[in-house]
């Protein structure tokens, strides 16, 4: 299921079909005096029974919420939170290496989601793009998708919000113990998986109160190999003859080979009180990913003698040569094309790389809700989160070819097939007057070919960010035109700042090597063991060897001193503070929630500066009030039968990176780059229409549409400063190019969505079915969108119509089940179409960029031999499809105006990550 976006093939016909029978459940988060319905499975029949508590809660929310019970969540393989709600309607995820990361709601781009523990807006280590697969799904009671903000959710939260509801004593009648424990293995490389689980949670009676404590802790462990390959396209300018304008060559094309371990832990507990109309809740939330990382990295630089092609408009007669005097890089006149063609004596750049890269979360909540007299209620909260983003190389080793060309490869390229990369390599022969190259004898071990040394570098680099939360919230019940009303008034302060501290050792001459004791020979840095993947390679090669790496870094590491890399060191505060008031008003004929929030954003950085051959540290601060009003509307037709109309606001701000003062400032070229304190937040307001249907005895059926317009879309480009901020020493850079984040025109996104849970068990016997068949069961669900945003001119790029980053058109989610008499197996299918992952802001690039269309296929069984004992079977990725980014050139080139008619994409990125099974015992006591 690749096709182009603009090819997908589903008729008008078929569509709306397929939004008949699957869709949408949509509906939102509850206010937050609103808890959501609790959900509690204890039968032998987890999906069908978290399933129907699920709806219940969304049945009675106020506002477009959809939920993932715990118990659903362990029916399926789901390790963690973006492949938890990645099933759930309107949803889809971003990969990396095979393992969902990234979350987008109802096809809008990631940034505008936000992450939230028990109602806690969480930064990730990475920023704003909130990252899941650093959270386990084993700490969550309840997973609830918000698609429509109401005035107690902050601004930040554009199309919605993921908030990861903790397990709670109070969920349990009295002690619990549960755990899992489950072994698997990988397809590609035959590479092991681990997991285990154990919560205990308790409830004690006291003269003072009800007390309940729950611990858990988690671990997951995935080792893993890839199949990789990746070019990169460009413009070349000595490329003049005819046609020229359709040509994007490869400057490198290269392979990605790694070896991985990643790990995720976490550990939780939760300690709740409660007395009448009193709650206090203490809860602590601590989160490990690892990513151990050995990459072997072999860059083939065919652009390397690229100046040997002299540029000349004129025509020539194409004919094959064999014994060019050019390298033959980009070089038409000799046969070559983009696709296929020989490059003659170029350079080899391997990179061996060592990471050890570690992000984690730990959240402290304490919390509490009070009754008094009169219908009135008060709400506090205080929060505090450190998140770590640390983004340390252990050691990283560049090895490059010698100038001398007759010891460089011969390099016969064929990238007509856009799954696969064909790098054939020759010896390199030199000719006499006038100099000319020729292929020689074909090698097959790369590592055949002299490639010394030429660096070794150690990267201690950490993010952290440190968050304050302080909330009061007061509510009062009480009759207000003719209604039931709750009205709420509440105030919110957040503080975030972000410290980024990079360090690095470079070191690159021959004493420094030897010093450190590291083989500058490759073949005596490495191993002699078999490729561990299964890509199609058209030479071998030996994997570097971890263990001289960590031996060769501790020793740099003792002997050297790390220095400060300044570009990229900065501090950056932010402060919002927030003020909201809303009223849920409850009739007989439904509900309207209403209301408006009032923030006050105040932006600090602190980083260093250059002008020039000078540094110093600037300081930049801004300040800006935002309006959020938001209004909700639930109309019951009857019992089962739902209409929901609202309208949200959000803004979307830019990442703390793009925030930071760090400019580099060039009198002589009238430049600056770096990050932009000024730049305004994306600002975004929304309608939705949604219908419900919840079937009785039980099923459900939704279809709804969407629209949200957005204004100072966020976009990185050059544009003129604009400021006199930076002006020192008589001299005006007002009229500088600027790079950087900066505020664009305007975009859209609207689309349709549909959802429909069936089970047959109520069904069956009034069909006349045996009562066996009482146990399938059906979740299907659709989305469709289209997007669009202008892209301001830039350079010789005129202003151009484009699609919001990360949006596919269609989103897909099928789940076929059977679960009766403790035995229970479940089907899940997964697509979604082609999405815009970046802009091309020049000519010389190759295009934007897309991510092909991605389908997964997972299969989970399970039997419970009782009510405390049951075994598990996972598969996951059977259809094991590849990742495919490619560009387009022929988007670029028609926007400029340019009549090529060349339509062609071109793979850019191509990986593949294998099948995975696991099995393993679940206990509840």
């Amino acid at each position: 299921m690749s096709p182009n976006f603009r090819t997908w093939p589903m008729t008008p016909v078929a569509l709306a079909v397929s939004l008949l029978c699957s869709g949408v459940a949509a509906a939102q988060q509850a206010p937050a005096s609103e808890s959501v319905e609790e959900v509690i499975v204890t039968g032998l029949r987890p999906i069908a029974e978290s399933e129907a508590a699920a709806l219940r809660a969304q049945k009675n929310s106020f506002s477009l919420v959809t939920i993932a019970a715990a118990d659903g969540v362990g029916r399926l393989p789901d390790q963690n939170i973006a492949q938890a709600t990645s099933r759930l309607p309107g949803l889809a995820v971003e990969r990396d290496q095979g393992q969902a990361r990234y979350i987008s709601i109802r096809g809008a781009p990631n940034y505008w989601s936000t992450l939230s523990f028990d109602g806690v807006n969480v930064v990730s280590p990475e920023g704003r793009d909130a990252r899941y697969d650093a959270v386990p799904s084993a700490i969550a009671s309840q997973i609830v998708v918000s698609k429509a903000v109401t005035p107690d959710m902050p601004g930040e939260t554009v199309s919605g919000n993921v908030n990861i509801i903790t397990r709670s004593a109070f969920d349990q009648a009295g002690r619990s113990i549960s755990g899992k424990v489950g072994y698997g293995s990988a397809e590609l490389g035959d590479r092991p998986q681990y997991e285990g689980s154990l919560v205990f949670s308790d409830r004690y009676s006291t003269a003072s109160g009800e007390w309940g404590v729950v611990l858990s802790g988690s671990y997951f462990q995935r080792d893993m190999v890839t199949d990789n390959f990746e070019t990169d396209y460009e413009r070349v300018a000595q490329d003049q003859r005819p046609d020229a304008a359709t040509r994007f060559w490869a400057h490198e094309a290269e392979n990605k080979l790694y070896r991985l371990t990643r790990k995720n832990w976490s550990g939780s507990g939760r300690l709740d009180w409660r007395q009448g109309d009193n709650d206090v809740s203490l809860r602590s939330i601590y989160t490990i990913f690892t990513d151990d990382e050995a990459r072997d990295n072999f860059r083939f630089d065919l652009d390397d003698r690229q100046s040997d092609l002299v540029a000349n408009t004129a025509g020539c007669t194409i004919a094959a040569n064999l014994t060019p005097t050019t390298s033959g890089y980009a070089d038409v006149c000799i046969g070559n094309t983009p696709r296929t063609g020989t490059v003659y004596g170029i350079d080899i750049r391997q990179r061996s790389t060592l990471r050890a890269f570690r992000q984690s979360i730990f959240t402290n909540s304490l919390e509490g809700k009070h009754g008094m007299a009169n219908g009135w209620s008060v709400n506090w909260l205080a929060n505090v989160t450190e998140s770590k983003d640390d983004r340390s190389v252990v050691g990283e080793t560049t090895w490059d070819s010698p100038s001398t060309r007759s010891l460089r490869p011969t390099v016969s390229y064929d990238f007509s097939d856009p799954n696969r990369s064909r790098l054939m390599l020759y010896t390199t022969q030199q000719l006499a007057s006038p100099t000319r190259y020729q292929a020689g004898t074909a090698v097959t071990a790369i590592d055949t070919f002299s490639k010394p040394l030429a660096s070794l570098t150690l990267l201690d680099a950490v993010d952290t960010t440190r968050a304050y939360t302080g909330r009061l919230v007061v509510a009062r019940e009480t009759s207000l035109w003719g209604a039931d009303a709750v009205l709420k008034a509440g105030v919110q302060f957040d503080q975030r700042t972000k410290v980024v501290d990079e360090n690095n050792i470079v070191l690159n001459t021959a004493a420094q090597f030897t010093a450190v004791g590291i083989a500058t020979d490759y073949n005596q840095f490495s191993l002699d063991k078999a490729f561990l993947g299964k890509i199609p390679m058209d030479y071998t090669f030996r994997y570097f060897d971890t263990a001289k790496m960590r031996a060769a870094a501790k020793t740099a590491a003792g002997l050297y001193t790390f220095a400060p890399v300044t570009s990229n060191i900065y501090d950056v505060r932010e402060q919002v503070y927030a003020g909201y008031v809303m009223g849920t008003l409850k009739y007989g004929w439904g509900s309207v929630v209403g209301g408006v929030r009032v923030e006050e954003l105040k932006n600090r950085g602190i980083a260093l500066g250059t002008i020039g051959t000078s540094s110093s540290n600037i300081t930049a601060e801004s300040s800006r009030p935002l309006v959020f009003p938001s209004l909700h509307l639930n109309y019951d037709i009857d019992d089962s039968r739902k209409l929901r109309l609202s309208f949200n606001t959000g803004a979307a701000r830019a990442d703390y990176d793009q925030l930071r003062p760090n400019v580099t400032i060039n009198d002589s070229n009238q430049s600056i780059s770096g990050g932009n304190p000024a730049v305004k937040p994306e600002r975004a307001q929304g309608v939705d229409a949604y219908f419900e249907w919840y079937i009785q005895p039980q099923g459900y059926v939704m279809a709804g549409l969407f629209y949200k317009s957005v204004s100072d879309v966020l976009y990185r480009q050059t544009r003129t400063f604009g400021s006199d901020a930076l002006n020192s020493s008589s001299i005006d850079r007002s009229s500088y190019a600027f790079t950087g984040i900066t505020n664009g025109g305007d975009g859209r996104i609207y689309g349709v969505e549909a959802a429909i849970q069936q089970q047959l068990e109520p069904w069956a016997a009034q069909l006349g079915l045996p009562g066996w068949m009482g146990g399938f069961g059906l979740s299907a669900n659709a989305t469709y969108n289209d997007s669009e945003a202008t892209k301001p001119a830039i350079g010789a790029i005129p202003e151009r119509k484009l699609r919001l980053p990360g949006t596919s058109d269609f989103i897909y989610n099928l789940s076929a089940y059977y679960e009766k008499y403790g035995f229970s197996v479940r089907l899940s299918y997964q697509a979604r179409s082609e999405w815009l992952d970046g802009y091309a802001d020049d000519l010389t690039d190759g295009g934007d960029t897309y991510w092909a269309a991605d389908d997964e296929l997972d299969f989970s069984a399970r039997y419970a031999f009782n009510n405390k004992v049951e075994v598990f079977f996972d598969a996951t990725n059977l259809l094991n499809k590849p990742g495919r980014r490619f560009s387009e050139p022929g988007n670029l080139l028609t926007a400029t105006g340019i009549p090529t008619g060349f339509s062609d994409s071109q793979t850019i990125e191509w990986e593949r990550f294998g099948r995975r099974m696991a099995g393993g015992v679940r206990v509840k006591f």
